[in-house]
């Protein structure tokens, strides 16, 4: 267990810097993180605040608004660092909160001062960088450019306190020379993910029970991450407080990184509940229509089903496909196909899966039934305009009421353009189970597993799948619509994860009022179980994975999807209303506080011991 805070929610006095490599550079889920919390530290920070991040990509610029070098600590110290010849950029975020930032450009450093650099990594600290790649060179020079940083607000900072807050190796760098050189900041070090926990994850069929026993020097060398995990176990060891996200994290950091979290600092939104209950109902009804338009153009030239009896699943994220569940996602699915075919059960289910994948194009074919649906559109819409005109012409003139024969009003052009239209649309082959041509079809696991287990689209079955390898957005031909809205218009999220450290995905649709599965392997269901025994009744449904085998938690997983099917429309109103109600407790204004108790842990604890 993570240590007790005495910590009252409130931010210790001290100037404050938070690290991350994420910082206005979006490349991966800490930048959610850090983005998303920074209207809550800029609201609750008791003291100057400011983040620093690499300048790597000078389209930022245009979410920056440039301040005077003059104004503060922080601004004094960039302009030091410029003078000395340093790419710096000192601005206000333009983003919710507006957080100041500070961002060094590693590119600038020049190659022999960089070897200097890694030289002294390697005689101080024991980091070996020899043959690093481009990416460690420039977290590297990052690293020393943040370093002088925060040398200079040293020198500038009066009697104020400083705290250093840094995220992820990619940023920790800069804890082990302030450890060696003494100076006067507390420093912080937030793991979300260690580095062999991912890689063993994928390669270790038992990896929770044989995580007391990897040998972390060993495993790094096995999968070509040396450095990467020297900076960050060396980072675990030499700063003040460590973090984590999560208890199930935790557990990693006990036992490769060798030291136990000093406290779990959940990762939450920033959530603006500013909707009406019956504003977000109608959000999901629209969003839903434009799936059903999807649907019918991917699925109605082979065969029809009853959209308003059609259930929409979905599952996103990196293509990981074992951590991440796709696997036992796609297992249930097969149970629950079996299950409502042999109940002749009247409901069909539409499962997404959107992932990112290398593609070379949208297949023609599901480009041409959505462009020929569209053409069917526009001539059911002109034979209404030509049958409301003779009809409003037939009223004012015919001596009954009776309503005429409309089909009279319809020409032989339209009829006949009509009747070729849809002839040329309707096709007797399956829909297609993947929508764009894979670089690697023959070797894709989803598209084996479909296979093999024969669930390719049918007539007869009454699970269907789309297999989406691209993110979902509103400029996609084949859907139209931003992923924030497609969301809201599927009915239930599936991820039931085998190693998340957090999982934003399910707390994403938790945020727009859609229920989810998760899994206790993930650091959200495992937050779910420990502080929401409730958490069912308000549609957040946890798959157990730690102590099951893969098919016991495949059945478990289909049950939940049967169950949810089996709701009425009137339940399933309910439940996404509790599911939004839910949502203010993972608020960043709420989690903050874990961040508060983090911080204060520092004015309590001298360091850890053995350092």
């Amino acid at each position: 267990m993570p240590k007790k805070s005495r910590s009252t929610g409130l931010f210790p006095k001290a100037l404050l810097l938070e690290v991350a490599w994420e910082v206005c550079n979006q490349v991966g889920g800490i930048y959610t993180v850090i983005r998303s919390k920074a209207p809550a530290m800029t609201d609750r920070a008791n003291g100057p605040f400011c983040m620093v991040g690499p300048f790597l990509n000078k389209n930022i610029l245009a979410e920056l608004e440039p301040l005077d070098d003059s104004q503060d600590v922080f601004g004094q110290a960039a302009a030091v660092l410029r003078k000395r010849g340093y790419d710096v950029q000192y601005a206000e975020w333009l983003i919710t909160g507006k957080p100041r930032v500070v961002l060094l450009n590693p590119n600038a450093i020049e190659d022999k001062a960089l070897e200097v650099v890694k030289y002294l990594l390697w005689k101080n600290h024991g980091v070996n960088s020899d043959n690093a790649s481009p990416l460690i060179n420039q977290v590297i020079g990052f690293s020393y450019l943040t370093k002088l940083f925060i040398d200079e607000v040293v020198k500038l900072r009066g009697d104020q306190p400083i705290i250093a807050h840094f995220h992820e190796w990619m940023a920790a760098l800069p804890i082990l020379d302030i450890r060696r050189d003494n100076l006067p900041v507390k420093t912080v070090f937030t793991t979300h993910a260690t580095q062999l926990g991912r890689h063993l994850a994928i390669n270790s069929p038992f990896f929770y029970a044989h995580l007391p026993f990897f040998n972390h020097q060993d495993e790094s060398k096995k999968f070509g991450v040396i450095t990467e995990e020297a900076i960050e176990f060396r980072a675990a060891q030499m700063c003040d407080v460590m973090t984590t996200v999560s208890e199930v994290t935790a557990r990693e950091c006990k036992h490769l990184l060798k030291r136990k979290p000093d406290a779990i600092v959940p990762n939450g939104l920033n959530i603006q509940r500013f909707e009406a209950l019956h504003e977000f109902q109608n959000l999901h009804v629209q969003h839903k229509e434009d799936i059903h338009q999807f649907v019918m153009g991917h699925f109605f030239q082979s065969y029809t089903f009853d959209l308003d009896k059609t259930i929409y699943l979905f599952t996103s994220g990196r293509f990981e496909y074992k951590n991440k569940g796709f696997d036992l996602t796609l297992e249930a699915l097969w149970h629950l196909n079996e299950r409502l075919k042999r109940e002749k059960a009247d409901v069909t289910v539409v499962m997404f899966f959107v992932t990112k994948r290398d593609y070379y194009s949208i297949k023609p074919e599901a480009l041409q039934s959505r462009a020929m649906m569209e053409e069917i559109r526009q001539t059911c819409e002109a034979i209404q305009k030509q049958v409301g005109k003779e009809l409003f012409y037939a009223s004012t003139t015919r001596p009954d009421h009776r309503l005429p024969e409309l089909n009279d009003f319809v020409s032989d052009y339209w009829k006949l353009r009509y009747r070729r239209t849809i002839q040329s649309w309707k096709t007797n082959k399956l829909p297609l189970v993947v929508t764009h041509k894979l670089k690697e079809e023959d070797h894709d696991e989803i598209l084996s597993f479909l296979v093999r287990r024969n669930l390719m689209n049918r007539a007869e079955d009454k699970v269907k799948i789309v297999y989406h390898p691209d993110f979902i957005t509103s400029t996609s031909p084949l859907f139209g619509m931003d992923y924030s809205q497609f969301v809201r218009g599927c009915h239930l999220g599936i991820f039931p994860s085998y190693y998340e450290p957090w999982g934003y995905t399910p707390l994403e649709c938790l945020a727009s009022g859609v229920p989810a599965v998760t899994s206790d392997l993930s650091g959200f269901g495992d937050y779910l179980l420990k502080n929401f025994p409730d958490h069912e009744k308000h549609g957040m449904y946890v798959v157990e994975r730690g102590k099951r085998t893969f098919d016991w938690s495949a059945r478990q997983l289909a049950g939940y999807l049967y169950q949810f099917l089996m709701q009425t429309r009137r339940e399933r109103i309910m439940q996404r209303n509790n599911v939004e109600s839910y949502s203010e407790a993972f608020d960043w204004q709420n989690l903050i506080r874990h961040y508060a108790e983090a911080y204060q842990l520092t004015t309590e604890a001298p360091g850890p011991a053995g350092a």
